[in-house]
């Protein structure tokens, strides 16, 4: 299957429904493991761990030291949507959590938590931008529109968490704030 890659004014075009993401409650749309390098799992649950973040994914043992601000990465379901055209194809952003809310900086900043049922992560300030993997992926121009001014405002292509509770989270959990923001 052939994917063609949308162009910046294309992207563009679609961030009056980014803007529309709920702000206070949404849903945790898609949970992906990276057993392996290159390698994707989507699973209908997962648990989070204090320590491991997201367990049987690899955060923690890709060779360097982890840093304890990058355990998650989270991003919007609606912009991976924008991006990816077919939801089979979400899991290439490489980020363990896609959930429909408002990830801005405004709405969600360093030290904000979100309850993903009873499990909860904070937000923190390591930025999460767009790097080969995902220009080969996405694009030139997906890269572009999430890096802009705007685009990293409004976090287009995510945040990084660390989980500060630990539970077994779902497809389909709400996420709320709890704290912060």
């Amino acid at each position: 299957m052939t994917v063609r890659n949308l162009t910046l004014e294309e992207l563009e075009a679609g961030l009056d429904e980014i803007r529309e993401s709920p702000r206070d409650h949404g849903v945790l749309a898609m949970i992906v493991r990276r057993p392996a390098v290159g390698a994707r799992e989507v699973v209908e649950q997962g648990e989070l761990d204090v320590a491991s973040g997201l367990v049987g994914d690899t955060w923690g043992s890709r060779g360097r030291s982890p840093h304890p601000d990058t355990q998650l990465t989270v991003m919007n379901s609606r912009v991976i949507g924008l991006l990816a055209h077919d939801e089979h194809r979400w899991r290439l952003a490489g980020d363990q959590l896609l959930v429909d809310l408002d990830l801005s900086a405004e709405n969600v900043p360093p030290g904000t938590r979100l309850a993903l049922g009873t499990a909860v992560i904070e937000v923190t300030g390591m930025p999460h931008t767009g790097c080969g993997k995902f220009a080969s992926r996405f694009g030139v121009d997906a890269v572009t529109f999430v890096n802009s001014p705007m685009g990293r405002g409004l976090r287009l292509r995510g945040i990084n968490a660390k989980v500060v509770q630990a539970c077994i989270v779902r497809v389909g959990d709400v996420v709320r704030k709890v704290q912060g923001g």
